[in-house]
């Protein structure tokens, strides 16, 4: 029986020192609207280029989608937009050589909003919701290799 709890007993110091090791050795994950943070993140990059938008009165909403885009591999986020609103989606990644674009479709699939162009490897898109509902942000990258991405947005 003692033979049993101590088992137990340095399986569980175990697990718990691998723990905090790995803890330890981790950097800080900084929050997704960290301005101080230092690093060249995609996030990073989204957040400059969208608080391009605060001037003219655009508030940046605290959600955020990131992950592994792919040449010719598009991604598509829904969100729910309301009338009367503005929005800007900033995306942005760390390959400077790819080509980064986004749009903005209904609920239907037709292209709606305006595009603007940032660097190659950043794009901005903006719609002004007539109509509350459903609607998707395409991101496409047609140059480059597979990156991490991020894209924010910021409304009025």
């Amino acid at each position: 029986m003692t033979a049993w709890i101590s088992i137990l007993f340095s399986l569980l110091a175990s697990l718990l020192i691998s723990s905090a090791v790995e803890t330890a050795s981790g950097l800080p994950n900084p929050s997704p609207l960290d301005w101080n943070s230092s690093d060249q993140s995609p996030r990073r990059l989204a957040l400059e280029m969208a608080a391009g938008n605060a001037g003219e009165g655009y508030q940046i909403h605290d959600g955020f989608w990131s992950g592994a885009l792919a040449k010719d591999a598009p991604v598509h986020i829904e969100v729910y937009l309301f009338a009367g609103n503005d929005y800007r989606f900033s995306a942005a990644n760390v390959d400077f050589y790819s080509q980064l674009r986004l749009k903005i479709f209904d609920a239907w699939g037709f292209p709606v909003g305006n595009q603007y162009s940032g660097d190659s490897s950043c794009s901005a898109a903006g719609i002004s919701v007539i109509q509350s509902g459903r609607y998707f942000i395409q991101l496409v990258m047609s140059e480059g290799d597979k990156a991490d991405t991020c894209m924010v947005y910021s409304y009025k």
